[in-house]
């Protein structure tokens, strides 16, 4: 088996408060989805562990991390911003969220061919360098991306970001580092208004209208990125798997469905063999239909498995 699934029961008892689309029914839809199609027993089960002090700085200011901790509330809940609180186990559950990237990378490094995916909340690619923003508190693919450059040796990696928003903390961290190709699809004008112009030549956006579907999105997609990605040769790519473009979430405008999903990850990881040894750590970020979240998330780790 080569593809794990890395999470830990803390990501069910993070809550933003009652009736708000990034609830802990999006990772019960995918672990149930699992089951009933058969899959779950065919990937390697992995606990996510805490993220350290230090591995939080590999992507975000000490000041900011450090505020972070003061805000967490022991009772009761805290707004951090108009989209994202905290209650007493959301701290806990945003630590195993970095820290699954970390464990993600240590295990695909050990063997050629092996892919993670981590079904963890909070998500975290709107989470810059010093602030929260859009359900995310820590950028946990960047804190893995860092993790794989700092500490395991890799001199170039990859971000794919397929979500239906701009990956725009990510894009805040990776800027600028030519280590890190930073590539994500989006729609746009959208929140959080960003991403066009990219801030720096390793940045590569594609900006659809409201409405686009698969045929457009692939061929955007393709033309931007994968022509890059072969130049950069990435020794490992790290996705940001948000599913909220599918066409029956109302979180967005866009009109994708699983197949498309499938057939991006199926890209990615044929580039990922072409230029290192075929591992792939993907990393959940949006996706609030639940149905369409758990097919989506099944044609990718479909995907993730076949090719």
């Amino acid at each position: 088996m080569n593809l794990a699934l890395i999470t830990h029961p803390d990501c069910l008892r993070h809550s933003n408060g009652p009736h708000h689309p990034e609830n802990a029914g999006r990772l019960e839809a995918i672990f149930d989805h699992l089951i009933a199609t058969g899959l779950d027993p065919w990937l390697v089960h992995l606990s996510a562990p805490q993220a350290t002090h230090e591995d939080l700085l590999l992507a975000h200011d000490a000041r900011y991390v450090d505020r972070l901790f003061e805000l967490a509330p022991a009772t009761g809940m805290v707004e951090i911003d108009g989209d994202t609180a905290m209650n007493p186990y959301t701290l806990p559950a945003a630590l195993r969220a970095a820290g699954s990237g970390i464990a993600a990378v240590d295990w695909v490094l050990e063997q050629a061919g092996r892919r993670a995916f981590c079904a963890i909340r909070p998500p975290g690619h709107h989470a810059g360098r010093a602030r929260p923003a859009g359900f995310c508190l820590f950028n946990n693919v960047a804190i893995a991306a860092r993790y794989a450059l700092e500490r395991k040796g890799l001199t170039r990696v990859a971000i794919v970001d397929f979500d239906v928003h701009h990956g725009d903390g990510t894009e805040d961290i990776v800027a600028g580092d030519p280590r890190i190709l930073f590539c994500s699809s989006f729609q746009h004008p959208f929140y959080p208004h960003s991403g066009t112009p990219p801030r720096a030549d390793n940045c590569l956006p594609v900006p659809l209208p409201a409405g686009a579907a698969g045929p457009a999105w692939r061929e955007a997609v393709a033309a931007s990125w994968f022509e890059r990605l072969t130049t950069h040769a990435p020794q490992l790519i790290l996705v940001s798997a948000g599913f909220d473009g599918h066409r029956e979430d109302d979180m967005s405008h866009f009109g994708l469905v699983e197949d498309d999903y499938a057939w991006l990850t199926g890209e990615v990881v044929r580039i990922a063999a072409r230029h290192g040894e075929g591992q792939v750590v993907s990393m959940l970020e949006g996706g609030y239909a639940p149905n369409a979240l758990a097919r989506s998330v099944a044609a990718h780790l479909r995907a993730l498995m076949d090719n």
